[in-house]
């Protein structure tokens, strides 16, 4: 079952990329005293992923901010040295958190994983954004084959 409003972050890691290389970030780290924007999208340098739902968040970072968001982080199914290069290819900077969930682990336990096997991607996470105060889901957006519910405008009200 896909995790709702008024749900509790389930506990997991992700992984990092730092100045010091590859790290570990957990879940209370992220969330915990925090109000966080976290989208994820079914994997790094796809075209809709790169060229609106990253973006998006990126363009409106300062109105995401004025909004009274501590964090915005973007996850995908993909290792964390994907997901650096693909935050270093798109000038993320230490604007957006990029998470990797390498395995999957933490988007299973979301219920929000995707089977791409028939795109030869294998599992992946849906497309979808939530907003999360001290752990606890506020919404949660799903883009179902499209990109409209997703992006930093329609989550976060912006615009």
């Amino acid at each position: 079952m896909a995790i709702k409003a008024g749900d509790q972050m389930p506990e997991g890691k992700f992984r990092v990329m730092t100045a010091s290389g590859a790290a570990e970030v957990s879940t209370d780290e992220l969330f915990k005293g925090k109000k966080v924007v976290l989208f994820s999208v079914p994997g790094a340098f796809t075209p809709t992923c790169s060229n609106q739902h990253l973006p998006s968040y990126l363009k409106n970072y300062d109105a995401v901010k004025a909004k009274g968001f501590d964090t915005i982080a973007c996850m995908a199914v993909n290792d964390v040295f994907v997901m650096d290069a693909w935050g270093k290819d798109r000038g993320v900077g230490d604007k957006i958190k990029m998470l990797a969930d390498g395995n999957g682990e933490y988007t299973k336990k979301l219920g929000l994983e995707l089977d791409g096997s028939k795109f030869g991607l294998g599992m992946r996470g849906k497309r979808f954004s939530m907003i999360v105060s001290n752990g606890v889901v506020e919404s949660v957006n799903v883009d179902e084959g499209k990109y409209e519910l997703t992006g930093a405008e329609a989550t976060c009200s912006i615009g």
